[in-house]
This record gives structure tokens, sequence and C-alpha cells, in this order.
């Protein structure tokens, strides 16, 4: 665990991995991640945000209140018909979401663009059962596509061999 935690600290702290290269056009990390979420399921209520991430609701409020004020999200009436209004993205939170998902996945291309496409597979499969076990600890699943959902369960980790230890 020694190891893995250090790994994870470190790939943490690299600047080629950054959200955000001081681009005033580039949002926030809570804005990504909340943009993210709705994008994924669709139109959420603070209270469903709030549940989503396990922050207190009035975290969540200033921060969808930025989005609000930056033109990002509005506000619009439960399409189930529910009483709460929930956030949808706009044309421009849409744009300004795919854009920084376009400057991280080149960002990352550039980490791994001596790999093999086995090796990044094998790390995104990895890094998909880390976030679930994390998940299923707190309860809270981020919601994916079933391309996501099939190449996870097609590709199990494949166990290490041991060597024998000389005696």
């Amino acid at each position: 665990m020694e190891k893995l935690e250090r790994e994870l600290m470190l790939l943490s702290r690299h600047q080629v991995l950054a959200r955000r290269e001081r681009d005033p056009e580039r949002l926030e990390r809570s804005a990504y991640l909340l943009l993210s979420r709705i994008e994924t399921q669709g139109p959420m209520s603070i209270g469903q945000l709030a549940e989503a991430f396990g922050l207190d609701t009035s975290t969540v409020n200033r921060q969808t209140a930025a989005l609000l004020r930056c033109g990002l999200a509005e506000r619009v009436a439960d399409p189930d018909g529910g009483m709460a209004r929930k956030l949808r993205i706009t044309v421009e939170g849409g744009r300004r979401l795919a854009g920084d998902r376009e400057v991280n996945q080149s960002c990352l291309a550039r980490v791994v663009a001596d790999w093999s496409p086995e090796e990044v597979r094998e790390l995104e499969d990895v890094l998909v059962r880390l976030n679930r076990s994390a998940e299923a600890l707190e309860g809270r699943f981020w919601p994916r596509t079933e391309e996501d959902d099939t190449r996870a369960a097609c590709h199990p980790p494949v166990p290490q061999e041991s060597t024998p230890r000389a005696t």
C-alpha cells in the first residue's frame, strides 16, 4: 500500500495533467465535475448533486450558483414532474466542458505517447476498477457508458505469476 499511496500522490502533482493551464476559459475543478455529472446523468437537483458527490447542499448550492452566473447551467422544471427544479447544461456549458475535456485528453495523450494501445487499455481498466472499488465503499457510483461496463467485464485483471523464492 505504501507504493500505491506514493504513486497516486506523485501522479496528482504533475503539471502536465493539470486541469487549468492559466487559461481563463478553463473550468474550475468543481465546475468540471458538476457539469460532467449532469452531462452523464441528465438534469439534476442540488439535492441529487449533493448526494452524488457526498457534499453538503450549501456547498453544492454555492458551486451551482457560480455555474448559473457564468451561463454554464440553467434551471429547468423536473422532466419527471417532481417539485424540485433541476440544473441542465447550457450550450455554452457544453462547449466549455468539451473544450476542457479535449485539453485533458491531449495532455494525457502526450504522457502515454510511447505506450502501446494495449498498455493504455490496461491502465484504463485498472483505473475503472480502482474507481469502482472506491465508489462501492462510499456507496456513490458514477454513471458509466455501456461500453465502459462491457470492456471492464471483458478484461478482468490478469493475475501476476509468483516467482518461487529460494530456500
